[in-house]
């Protein structure tokens, strides 16, 4: 069923893996779920190349903001200019979803919270602290903070409080 309340849905372009990756990451997140699925037919093989009956979109939310995957071919691949950002509200979060996402992820691309998945989607694991932090209008603070993070592969939230806390 179609969240009427989410007028634009992000689509995700996978090679051949969208099931395995949608099932992958609704195993990671609460308040997800697949909610629905269409299969390639024969009509347009010699535009898709793709065998009757193999999934072709799949709809599904992740902690309550739906997606769509597409099974679309290996012409197209992601790269950091898009990128999902989850907000953690703690330490335990910022770890939680690093951990979960980062097992056969590209290590190269893990730096400043942003983390490539094996499915080569990438994310950004920030604390809501961190725009709070780098709000702040003594800039000597949020050079510090974002010193900091510069450092930093997964974002510790102690490390930017102490940042912060010299001036």
């Amino acid at each position: 069923m179609k969240n009427i309340n989410q007028r634009i849905t992000t689509n995700l372009w996978f090679d051949k893996n969208a099931e395995e990756a949608v099932k992958f990451y609704t195993g990671i997140f609460k308040n997800s779920s697949i909610k629905g699925m269409t299969h390639y037919t024969k009509e347009g093989f010699e535009i898709h190349q793709m065998p009757e009956g193999t999934v072709m979109t799949i709809v599904f939310e992740l902690d309550g903001r739906e997606f769509l995957a597409l099974n679309g071919g290996p012409m197209f691949k992601f790269n950091e200019s898009i990128s999902l950002v989850v907000n953690c509200a703690d330490q335990g979060e910022i770890d939680y979803y690093w951990n979960s996402l980062i097992p056969g992820g590209d290590p190269a691309s893990q730096v400043c919270g942003w983390l490539k998945d094996k499915y080569g989607l990438s994310w950004q694991i920030v604390p809501t602290l961190m725009s709070e932090l780098l709000k702040d209008e003594n800039t000597k603070k949020t050079g510090n903070v974002m010193a900091a993070v510069m450092q930093m592969k997964k974002i510790d939230i102690s490390l930017l409080e102490k940042a912060f806390a010299q001036s």
